[in-house]
């Protein structure tokens, strides 16, 4: 049976705007196993999600209570991905006919020299209006960036360079379990004179998804996002869906400041790789896209 691997935005477990609460991710957690139910009955399921919204949640309430010392982002984002691996497992063992499904907390390693520790580009947490920007940085110490119209929170975001728990998830998927990983983009490690230890940063998920898909041989990589499709010209009356594509057409999609940058280069990544085939479009798209009948696939010429 062929693996596939689905990358599935933290934006996708709460919608923009909305309260960072339990129901209202909950809601969107319904959307996504009704989505991935289909696909689990043809393909081998892993799913990376991503954390952004929600371990800037846990931040805030981290920095709630005084009289503990904060902990660290790695920690944090420990906590997330066992909280959205929990609630996904919880709706998943409803929706996919029996099979099991199984959350990993896994560590990814990064480069400690990574230029991006120097550069946070990463965006975490609630939004808020462009207004509190000199409020939010002296009150927190945090480095604040504008998100389209709302500021949020920005913290270093370096590539990843290895899954450490790629075994266990291995064993997972050779068991027929659909598999939750790599959450948030997992929790970024580097290499000390003692071993490997945590950092403060939150890696890029599709980044990950792409560098998992490789590593497990996958068939498909799927990158899932509010937009049903790669646009030309996108916000303009020319603006039309990209359905087949090459990466060096793709390319100029990649840019890192947009949001649809990292999405573009985790494709590229693993089409140039492998040879094989990912796809970028709408959750409630998802078995069509696969399918080539909707979203955008990108494959070699």
């Amino acid at each position: 049976m062929k693996t596939l691997v689905i990358a599935l935005g933290g934006n996708a477990l709460l919608q923009r705007g909305d309260v960072l609460s339990a129901d209202n991710q909950y809601k969107s957690i319904a959307k996504i196993a009704a989505a991935i139910d289909t696909l689990a009955e043809h393909y081998r399921i892993v799913i990376v999600h991503g954390n952004g919204p929600q371990v800037g949640l846990l931040a805030l309430q981290n920095l709630a209570y005084e009289e503990v010392p904060s902990y660290p982002l790695d920690i944090l984002g420990a906590e997330s991905q066992g909280m959205i691996g929990y609630m996904l497992s919880q709706q998943l063992s409803q929706n996919v006919n029996g099979l099991p499904v199984s959350t990993i907390l896994t560590r990814v390693l990064v480069d400690k020299n990574d230029p991006a520790f120097c550069s946070p580009s990463k965006y975490i947490g609630p939004v808020y209006s462009p207004e509190r920007q000199q409020e939010l940085e002296r009150q927190y110490g945090w480095q604040m960036k504008l998100d389209g119209s709302y500021l949020r929170r920005v913290v270093p975001s370096p590539a990843p360079k290895s899954i450490q728990d790629r075994e266990a998830i291995e064993l997972l998927l050779e068991k027929r379990h659909i598999v939750i990983c790599c959450g948030g983009g997992g929790v970024p490690m580097v290499e000390s004179d003692r071993g490997y230890r945590g950092v403060e940063a939150v890696i890029d998920k599709d980044s990950v998804a792409s560098l998992l898909a490789c590593e497990l041989d996958a068939e498909y990589l799927m990158i899932l996002t509010d937009a049903d499709a790669v646009y030309q010209d996108w916000g303009t009356p020319q603006a039309r869906a990209l359905r087949q594509v090459t990466p060096d057409e793709l390319r100029p999609f990649a840019a890192p400041d947009g949001a649809m940058g990292p999405k573009a280069e985790a494709a590229i990544s693993f089409v140039e790789k492998t040879g094989k085939k990912a796809f970028i479009g709408a959750l409630k798209d998802a078995l069509d896209i696969v399918r080539e009948e909707k979203g955008t696939c990108i494959r070699l010429a």
